[in-house]
């Protein structure tokens, strides 16, 4: 009976050799959680630019329709034409005076130093990549459309 309970417990080998399995495991998957965040940054950021693209040309149409060649300059007012805190929120206004939403639910602007957020600068719309050293993607809107600038490297990461 006594070599019976000895056996029941797990031996010193046993053991290790599953620490050392966990360990592994694990210095190969916390790298991927690190990447998957990034990457789900990156396609938040490529939603929010395919959006609000879809939303300056059905603005666009919506004002054709009406008899109204009033241009898109600006997407970052409040609903009375002022500025706003959000980098998407209202369109300038059309021949009306009407200031339509850009988004439902406007984008808040970077504070401080943030990352992986929207800022706006005049008419450029830049996204602040998540990892500091890869800086930002600019886009600019004019005759209508939101293009990237000139540096067209930083927005393939986000238009690719």
């Amino acid at each position: 009976m006594y070599r019976e309970e000895l056996r029941a417990a797990f031996s010193m080998i046993e053991l290790t050799f599953v620490i050392v399995v966990i360990g592994i495991l694990a210095a190969i998957a916390l790298p991927r959680f690190g990447a998957t965040a990034d990457t789900a940054y990156l396609s938040k950021a490529k939603s929010t630019i395919i959006t609000v693209r879809n939303a300056i040309k059905n603005e666009r149409q919506r004002r054709i329709l009406r008899g109204d060649y009033t241009g898109i300059t600006d997407l970052s007012l409040d609903s009375s034409g002022g500025t706003s805190t959000n980098v998407f929120d209202h369109f300038n206004a059309d021949g009306d005076g009407n200031y339509a939403r850009v988004f439902d639910y406007p984008v808040p602007a970077c504070s401080g130093t943030q990352r992986a957020c929207w800022v706006k600068n005049n008419n450029t719309y830049s996204y602040r990549f998540p990892d500091a050293s890869d800086g930002k993607a600019d886009f600019v809107l004019s005759s209508n459309r939101l293009d990237c600038s000139s540096d067209t490297t930083d927005c393939q990461k986000i238009i690719r």
